[in-house]
Parts: structure tokens; sequence; C-alpha cells
């Protein structure tokens, strides 16, 4: 499938935050989204995802208009997203997590009832996304007990389990120990292939070894667009935005 953001506009009273963003992401693309703070990066992610109603423009997967759906329809239409900051419950078991979300999937939380594990189906769809990430050890364990980089990938983990086209990942890295950091980029290449994922980084290591293209943000406006090495090069980006990183 492919997304289509189009002249998506977003104002708050008199602060305009996005400015007419237009662009693509085909396919099993890897697209990263980067910019200062106050780009308005996560709030082009909420008007995407439908957490935010744009003041003008829309969203398109492949054909299909998605600007005026809530976000679950969203969701059930292909795309899905994780956040900035972490929001497990902290206390229930990765892999009844994992069951909970694809019980939703399957529009089956009228039998919540029922053990999770009644479902054998289920049950193993679970652990084959939890064996995709690296997480069969932190199956039983609750997200308190695990590392930051874990907790960052059972969030992955279940929008996974929610079979999107398009999965949109607002900084991964974010509060990432530089220790675990390699885990959770081993994890993101292991995605499958034929998922589009658009990513909010800061982690420019991540950015230019993980994206195929880059599109930078400023002032609510695409500043620049293009693969890394174009981007790298990019004089208005190298001075207002990577400086010494590039």
């Amino acid at each position: 499938m492919t997304l289509s953001i189009r002249k998506l506009d977003k104002s708050f009273g008199g602060l305009h935050v996005t400015r007419s963003v237009s662009f693509e992401l085909g396919r099993g693309e890897r697209l990263a989204l980067i910019g200062p703070n106050g780009a308005g990066k996560t709030t082009l992610v909420n008007l995407i995802s439908g957490t935010l109603k744009p003041t003008g423009g829309d969203v398109y997967l492949d054909e299909r208009r998605l600007t005026h759906l809530p976000q679950a329809r969203r969701v059930r239409c292909g795309l899905a997203r994780t956040f900035q900051i972490t929001t497990l419950p902290p206390r229930m078991p990765v892999l009844n997590q994992i069951e909970m979300a694809i019980h939703a999937r399957l529009g089956m939380e009228h039998r919540w009832w029922r053990p999770f594990s009644a479902c054998r189906e289920v049950r193993d769809e679970a652990w084959a996304v939890l064996e995709r990430l690296g997480l069969e050890k932190a199956a039983g364990l609750a997200p308190s007990n695990l590392a930051y980089g874990e907790q960052r990938l059972v969030e992955i983990a279940l929008a996974l389990a929610l079979r999107p086209e398009v999965l949109m990942l607002d900084e991964p890295m974010a509060g990432v120990p530089r220790g675990e950091s390699r885990t959770v980029l081993r994890a993101l290449e292991e995605l499958p292939g034929s998922l589009s994922i658009l990513m909010i980084e800061h982690d420019m290591d991540l950015v230019f070894s993980y994206a195929q293209r880059i599109i930078v943000l400023a002032e609510g406006r695409i500043m620049a667009e293009g693969t890394p090495e174009e981007i790298r090069r990019h004089p208005e980006v190298r001075t207002a935005y990577l400086g010494a990183k590039a």
C-alpha cells in the first residue's frame, strides 16, 4: 500500500504547526522524518494516525481517504503507530499484551472472560511476533521488569500484532541507553520487507544507517527530501540542523 499525505495543515489558534505537507510512502519503504525540536514532526504523525484532526489537507492509504476516520478505524485499514513515551501496562506479562492486541484485531475483545491461552492460534501468532523481535525471554515478564530498550521493542511488537501495512515509529530510540541501541536496530532490521515504515528519530546514526529516504521538517514545512547521502550534502540542512553530525 502507498501512504499519501496531501497538503496537510494544522493550526492551533494563531499558531501554524504544519504547513501544506505532502509526500508519499511506498510499499516496503523506510522513510525517516527528522528536524529540530518544534519542527512539527510528532504533530504530523498525530495527523496521519488520526490522533489530531487537520485544519486542511488529506491522508490516503492507496486511494482510500482516511482523513475523516477516527484512529481505531485507521488501524483497521492498516495504519499503526508507536509513541515517543512508553505507555505499556507495567504489570501485565508481555505475551498476554500481544495476545490482547491480536484479539482486538480479530474483533474478539468481547471474549475477555476466556483465558487467552484457550485460543491456540492466537498464542502461536503472539509467539511468532515475539520471536521476530527477539523477545522470547520477555514473554512471561511484565514491562516493569524489562530494560528500556526491550520495552520499546514490546511497543513495536504490539503494533505488529495488528498486522499493519504502514507502521509509524515515533522516536524508537527515545530513552534507550547507548548500550541497548544496537538491539533495537537489529529488531528494526528484522521487520517484514513488505511493511512500510515512517520513523521520527533524533538518533542520526540510526537514521542514516536505516532509512532509504529522509524528509527534513522545519517550522512545519518540508525543508528537504532525498536519499541519506543527498540529505548529508544538502547545504541548508547542514547549516540549520545537522551541523557537525553531517
